[in-house]
């Protein structure tokens, strides 16, 4: 299976079971959200779980594309991408979680093949405010899966303050031979599906009260569950990514955790200039000119010749179809180019810069503002500088 079996098969089984399309959005939330992009496909639904009618009703399904800047330091490994797209389902006040993980479970196994013994979960132990998460352990006992129980790693927030509750996570085990271990012990148990009972808001004070309806918000990476389903053993095998590995591994020569790093951000920085944003100093536009700064950075490590221009048209044009995003090609690339141009610019000035004041001793943090305030080189651009100096 791929993106569209997937997907079309996790968006029928819930339409035929009475949830409603909730159409893909954009990663760029709408006007009056504080957050700069989209993290989950529960992210634009926050006023319906919060009590507010949904113009769809009360059970909804969508797949919805994501990016998680949280994530942009564990990038390069096997399983993270900044921009992924999230398989969800919602209860607004409806049906219970024990509801929710029966269809789930019905779903990996008679939907996607995932067979019985491939599978565990984790569930809330409970804590000091709200006890285990019994209706969870119930319903997994019934269905025969075995459970290992958890403190905080169970509980889903969207933040310090606001809706959340006890969740249960459903793992997929990717190791060779006979399943081992529990997801806390070992690696190769892989988290694919969760399913929060969102039920509680949480104030500054950090108390606890339950929200106006409970509801069930339930998420699952698209790549990862690819991953899974075609037995592969990183996210980068997956339809969606295998273009930018062979691009970028063929252009430039680069392996392992490198060449996930390129690939990955050359990939979303094409997501989000294809959703309207344009690098620039501050916000969405600081986030798009990080990761290709971040990728210029790897790239001439080794050698600083390298453009992206030496990139081919082939996985920007995948990226764009497969998103259906209307920017062409050459817009991309335009502006792919043009960032660069900057970047070499501000290293050319920013090198001697930063030797003369390296010079005096090692920098402070006085020293970076003014760095940053005097000649536009934020921390990150310095540090890198300074790893030249020595």
């Amino acid at each position: 299976m791929t993106y569209d079996p997937i997907s079309r098969t996790f968006v029928d089984f819930f339409r035929e079971h009475g949830h409603e399309l909730v159409p893909d959005g954009s990663l760029i939330p709408p006007p009056g959200d504080p957050v700069l992009f989209t993290t989950s496909g529960m992210h634009p639904l926050t006023p319906y779980l919060e009590g507010r009618p949904h113009p769809l009703g009360r059970r909804l399904v969508n797949v919805q594309r994501c990016l998680r800047t949280t994530d942009l330091d564990e990038v390069g490994d096997t399983t993270h991408l900044t921009v992924f797209r999230m398989l969800g389902s919602w209860s607004l006040g409806d049906y219970g979680l024990p509801q929710s993980l029966r269809w789930g479970y019905e779903l990996l196994r008679d939907g996607f093949g995932v067979d019985h013994d491939r599978l565990h979960v984790t569930v809330f132990g409970g804590d000091d405010q709200v006890g285990p998460d019994e209706s969870s352990l119930r319903t997994w006992g019934e269905l025969g899966l075995p459970v290992e129980l958890t403190g905080q790693e169970n509980w889903w927030s969207n933040g310090p303050t606001g809706p959340c509750g006890p969740d249960t996570e459903i793992f997929v085990w990717t190791g060779d031979g006979p399943p081992r271990g529990t997801p806390g012990t070992d690696g190769r148990w892989m988290e694919v599906w969760n399913h929060v009972r969102m039920r509680y808001r949480r104030h500054p004070d950090g108390s606890l009260t339950p929200l106006r309806q409970p509801n069930v918000d339930t998420g699952m990476g698209l790549e990862r569950l690819e991953m899974v389903l075609r037995g592969h053993r990183s996210v980068f095998e997956t339809e969606g990514l295998v273009p930018w590995v062979r691009g970028v591994r063929d252009v430039w020569d680069l392996r392992d955790e490198p060449l996930r790093l390129v690939g990955d951000h050359l990939r979303s920085s094409v997501v989000v200039v294809g959703d309207g944003v344009r690098p620039s100093n501050t916000g969405r536009g600081y986030v798009l000119r990080r990761l290709l700064r971040r990728v210029l950075t790897t790239l001439w490590r080794d050698e600083p010749s390298r453009s992206l221009s030496d990139l081919s048209t082939g996985p920007v044009r995948h990226t764009l179809d497969g998103f259906r995003q209307g920017v062409t090609v050459e817009e991309v690339r335009e502006v792919l180019s043009g960032e660069e141009r900057r970047f070499r610019e501000l290293l050319r000035r920013g090198r001697p810069v930063v030797r003369r004041r390296r010079s005096r001793g090692p920098l402070t943090d006085e020293d970076y503002r003014d760095l940053h305030d005097t000649h536009g080189l934020p921390r990150d651009l310095v540090d890198g500088l300074l790893s030249e100096v020595g």
